[in-house]
């Protein structure tokens, strides 16, 4: 009866084993849990740094404009006058204003109702 036993608590220790490493594997610190969040934190990240390098390029861009010799301060012009509602001397402005009354808002008690 000497054999089997030694082969059973083997057996035994080893299932165990499996199922302490099955659980951290799922379960525990790097686990699958935590790395799929953790992918999902970085997708959204990237997304949020494509967003930020667009807005970064624009910006870029629109230096390179404001500082461009050759384009004879056209784009100062310009944003001056969107901008700061400059004009120049000579220049007339007109300010158009519609007279139609805009339609009123809901009030956000009366939305939520809703």
């Amino acid at each position: 009866m000497r054999g089997p036993r030694p082969l059973f608590l083997i057996t035994l220790v080893l299932l165990a084993l499996l199922g302490w490493l099955q659980y951290r594997l799922w379960f525990g610190v790097g686990g699958q849990r935590q790395v799929g969040a953790l992918s999902e934190q970085v997708d959204k990240q990237k997304a949020a740094n494509t967003d930020l390098q667009e807005r970064n390029d624009a910006l870029a861009a629109e230096v390179r404009d404001l500082k461009d010799p050759s384009s004879g301060g056209a784009a100062i012009e310009e944003r001056a006058r969107d901008e700061f509602g400059l004009i120049k001397p000579g220049e007339t402005f007109y300010r158009v204003v519609d007279d139609r009354p805009k339609p009123a808002a809901p009030a956000p008690a009366e939305a939520e109702a809703e």
